[in-house]
């Protein structure tokens, strides 16, 4: 006999299976002996007072014991001989995409610009020691995608877009703790998300679908407004219906598409900075406790969000117990980006916080920069791409469409220029920030590379500034203790999302006006996190199923 209850208990009763069975006793009159397993399906901490509880939902097995699994099995059969289907990009997206293409039937052919998980780390490790970044091997770029090496948080809040449950499933069946089918904001944990994407990649090869690394899509092959595959730079050329799923750093496919009339739209980011407390003194204030978390906690976690001047600000991408690491995927590029491992077990804890920016804020504002040298810059690259565009075409895309994304290329300069142009970053005192003062020492933070004392306040954009500084003097109101020089902003956070959308049908996931070219996930525009691009993932591979005409 199964039933399920929701309890309220102490972390010390959630921590420990025995004490939660005699809870259940004592709480629901079973009798102890009966209780034969249990299980938790789902888990939050209420840390609103200063007793902390902990919501679980479980299930009491009595008399009999748990005969299911914990997790939901997904069948992937071979699928050698089958229509082929072109994946660009093996992060989530595209991981999850090659997957559900297998399920239908369908053999996945995905292309990968950068390294497998593994190799990665090896440039992951150049980036820290000997400050030089690898533009095709790096935290943006390799297998995984983004998130591989940054986290490997699950939580989200796309349950209206897909089956966030299936996508979950998936990461148990290949490796990942049931632990995240329970709680309220899953984590697998960037030392265990290697293995998990290495196990998918298998699974995709087991099955009969093919995956090239170091294989960069240098352009799609179109003709009378129809896909016909993809061009690399390898030579070898891919033909079939593409899942584009470069993921948001990719910006050479933007100009690509920008200089071929392939259709795209601007739309809004969000920059700033990293920020970094103590992991002590995020737990003391969370947790209303001047010893922490204790024993039976995990690291706090804190989110924030307000409006000033008509813009959001807000935490991005919270990192209890985590790193700070550096971002960059380019040549003078400083962008820093936040990870935790599984045990979330350093001494500090950072998130990105950011300022809601809309393409029309960039027509108002300028930036300190030798804007006529980067322009002609920009210019050359959309020539190298068509050489047959007008200078109205130029025009067009230097001032429009791709503002957003120069306003990124050009405040990671800024950043690397600040930052002694190596991969050292910006850094100041939060404090300081706020009242505009240079920071003369820093404290010791995570950031492996370095940091350098640097006015923020100074030389980024004042509409961002202004916000940040506002929205963290609001922030120290409602959470004593904030506000502090023991914390440290290192610059800049810039990689947020993309800074385009390639526009698709709302109903086929097509391209508007490109058939067979399905724009995915993160860097097309239309999510925002590992399980988001995921859904999206399978979402696009069942498009292409049913361009292709095969049943579901």
């Amino acid at each position: 006999m199964t039933n399920e209850y929701q309890v309220r208990v102490l972390p010390e009763i959630a921590a420990n299976e025995q004490q939660l069975k005699e809870f259940l006793a004592d709480e629901k009159g079973i009798k102890l002996r009966d209780m034969t397993a249990i299980r938790i399906l789902k888990r939050s901490i209420d840390a609103r007072q200063r007793t902390i509880f902990v919501n679980l939902k479980v299930r009491v097995y009595t008399n009999e014991m748990a005969k299911e699994d914990e997790y939901e099995h997904t069948t992937y059969h071979n699928v050698e001989g089958k229509p082929q289907v072109i994946v660009v990009g093996a992060g989530p997206g595209g991981l999850f995409a090659a997957l559900r293409l297998i399920e239908l039937g369908l053999r996945p052919i995905v292309i990968e610009r950068g390294k497998d998980v593994r190799e990665r780390k090896k440039d992951l490790a150049q980036i820290n020691r000997e400050h030089l970044v690898d533009p095709e091997s790096n935290y943006s770029f390799g297998e995984g995608g983004a998130g591989a090496y940054s986290d490997g948080k699950l939580y989200t809040r796309s349950k209206k877009r897909g089956n966030v449950d299936k996508v979950l499933n998936v990461f148990c069946q290949h490796g990942a703790s049931t632990a995240i089918l329970a709680d309220a904001h899953p984590h697998i944990g960037t030392d265990k998300l290697p293995r998990v994407i290495e196990n998918m990649r298998n699974t995709i090869l087991e099955c009969g679908g093919e995956v090239h690394f170091q294989t960069r899509m240098d352009a799609l092959i179109i003709e009378a407004n129809k896909i016909k595959g993809v061009e690399t730079n390898t030579g070898n050329t891919f033909l079939g219906p593409v899942i584009l799923a470069t993921g948001h750093s990719a910006r050479d496919v933007y100009r690509w598409l920008a200089a071929n009339d392939v259709a795209m739209e601007a739309k809004g980011i969000a920059v700033g900075v990293r920020l970094e407390h103590p992991s002590l003194l995020i737990d003391q204030i969370q947790y209303h406790n001047r010893d922490g978390r204790g024993k039976h906690l995990p690291a706090a976690e804190y989110s924030f969000v307000t409006q000033v001047e008509g813009r959001g600000v807000y935490s991005f991408c919270m990192c209890p117990g985590g790193f700070i690491v550096p971002a960059a995927s380019g040549p003078e590029q400083v962008v820093v980006n936040g990870m935790s491992p599984s045990n979330r077990g350093s001494r500090w804890s950072n998130s990105g916080m950011v300022v809601e920016i809309q393409p029309e804020d960039l027509l108002q504002e300028k930036l300190k920069i030798e804007s006529e040298e980067l322009a002609a810059q920009q210019r050359e690259q959309l020539l190298a791409l068509n050489p047959t565009l007008s200078n109205t075409q130029l025009a067009t895309m230097s001032t429009d469409l791709l503002a957003v994304l120069h306003f990124q290329e050009e405040l990671e300069r800024q950043s690397w220029l600040q930052g002694g142009r190596r991969q050292t970053a910006p850094a100041q005192r939060m404090q300081d920030f706020t009242r505009k003062k240079l920071s003369y020492d820093l404290p010791e933070s995570s950031y492996s590379p370095g940091l350098i004392s640097s006015p923020l306040h100074f030389w980024m954009p004042e509409f961002i500034t202004q916000r940040l500084s506002l929205g963290f003097q609001q922030f120290g109101r409602s959470s004593r203790g904030f506000l502090t020089n023991e914390a440290v902003m290192i610059g800049v956070e810039t990689r947020t999302s993309s800074p385009l959308r390639i526009v698709r049908d709302k109903d086929t996931l097509q391209h508007t006006t490109v058939n067979g070219l399905f724009p995915c996930g993160e860097g097309a525009g239309y999510a925002g996190g590992i399980v988001s691009a995921g859904v999206d993932g399978e979402r696009c591979a069942e498009a292409v199923a049913g361009f292709l005409g095969i049943s579901q």
